[in-house]
């Protein structure tokens, strides 16, 4: 009998240790997919404000980004592939500025959309020259009208399959936020609104947004009075539930457009001079309901924390997030050279929320702070990298997010010099992590 039980046990045991020591890393582990190597002197190809620097339309990804010589790179892979289609477009920027990012999105009819080099200048947007391609048309206009003076594009995708594009016209501390549509039946832009928010001369909106499952728009933003950083102050609200063309307050109270200082809802008040970031990231739950990420110094501190602002349904509430030991101060223009970065912010199926973010506190990973319950305001953080990503901000696949809470990452190491100055760095590798939280 013993005979017999012997046998049957070693093979059980052996089939069970080349199990463990055979199979893919589990899916709470990330995985890196490197496409190839990119401009990294400063942070244009990781800053917080791509709308979208990856992005996938059924089951196929796209990622943008500049090569070392500041050419329009897109690539393109099959979800799940670690065999990427790398095109070198015709189109180039200045990458000494890192405000001139490139944002694309995909159509429901499958067309790539794509924006780049834009900081106080025309604006530069095309589309691929068929749905699934590379190729891209000429440059083009949208509309034709108040175009001249662009910064900070970002496109967004309806659930219908068309689009919204957003921007400001203007100049820091002097700028009024615009709204475009596109319909995808008849492939042209409308303008939605040529200054949604109004700056009436005096300060301006920075803003995120995000397009919740339903198709409402929200949008959230800091009043900025002059260029200089340390006049952000408040953080603010709006919403439209009829694709952009009117909007309200998380109370249903219709807004008279355009919203200024006077008019806006103020969800979260925050004095100039608190360290108060700009354009940061806001996402909504499967409810609809509003989530705001953003950071700042608390009262009596000099320690800017990680900060959310969410709606629970009936009333807006504000939780810190981080316990951080170390202080910065935040001042003057231009891009700045910042310890930690800007966070992403978004909420699972099951309420899970999960703020991505860098900090030199952890040696400049990619780094996860994970709340299951956010009325009791427990986090916990996990490193998504074991190496620095220098002065990177997260971006990340929002659409396969919507369809799969499956986190796919843009990361690269990148410099950052304060200022527009640069770090002397080589190019570096361009990657996508892949990240399937709570498996």
């Amino acid at each position: 009998m013993y005979k017999k039980i012997i046998p049957l046990i070693l093979v059980i045991l052996l089939s069970t240790a080349f199990f463990w020591t055979n199979r893919s890393p589990v899916a709470d582990n990330p995985r890196i997919v490197n496409i190839t190597k990119g401009w990294a002197s400063n942070s244009i190809n990781a800053v917080i404000f791509r709308h979208n620097s990856v992005v996938t339309f059924k089951d196929h990804q796209y990622v943008s980004f500049y090569d070392a010589d500041g050419n329009v790179i897109l690539a393109k892979r099959k979800l799940g592939s670690e065999d990427w289609k790398i095109h070198k477009t015709k189109f180039s920027a200045n990458v000494k500025d890192a405000h001139n990012d490139i944002s694309i999105m995909v159509d429901g009819d499958g067309y790539l959309h794509m924006s780049w080099g834009q900081h106080g200048v025309p604006l530069r947007y095309c589309r691929s020259s068929k749905p699934g391609g590379l190729e891209l048309t000429d440059e083009m206009p949208m509309t034709g009208s108040t175009e001249q003076n662009v910064t900070y594009p970002e496109f967004y995708r309806l659930p219908d399959g068309n689009l919204i594009f957003l921007y400001r016209d203007g100049s820091s501390g002097n700028g009024n936020l615009v709204i475009n549509y596109y319909d995808t039946k008849n492939k042209t832009w409308t303008n939605l609104h040529q200054n949604l928010i109004d700056g009436e001369g005096k300060r301006n909106a920075y803003w995120q947004a995000t397009v919740d499952t339903k198709g409402t728009i929200h949008i959230s933003w800091v009043w900025r009075e002059t260029w200089d950083v340390a006049t952000n102050h408040d953080i603010c609200y709006a919403k439209s539930t009829d694709g952009g063309k009117t909007w309200i307050k998380s109370t249903g109270e219709k807004y008279q457009l355009p919203i200024n200082a006077e008019t806006a809802e103020y969800v979260a008040k925050i004095p100039q001079n608190s360290e108060l970031i700009n354009q940061t990231s806001m996402c909504t739950d499967d409810k609809g309901r509003p989530y705001i990420a953003s950071y700042w110094t608390p009262e009596e501190s000099k320690i800017p924390q990680y900060h959310l602002v969410y709606f629970d349904g009936k009333n807006w509430q504000t939780k810190q997030i981080t316990k951080r030991t170390s202080p910065f101060s935040l001042s003057g223009g231009g891009t700045k050279r910042i310890p930690i970065s800007r966070p992403q912010i978004m909420v699972d199926k099951n309420e899970t929320v999960y703020l991505i973010f860098r900090d030199a506190e952890r040696n400049d990973r990619v780094s996860a702070a994970i709340c299951n319950d956010i009325k009791k305001n427990e986090w916990h953080i996990k490193d998504l990298t074991s190496f620095s990503v220098g002065q990177w901000e997260p971006t990340y696949d929002t659409e396969l997010w919507k369809s799969e809470n499956k986190l796919n990452l843009f990361v690269q190491y990148v410099g950052q010099g304060d200022a527009e100055s640069l770090d002397k760095l080589k190019p570096q590798m361009v990657s996508i992590l892949e990240w399937t939280p709570g498996k």
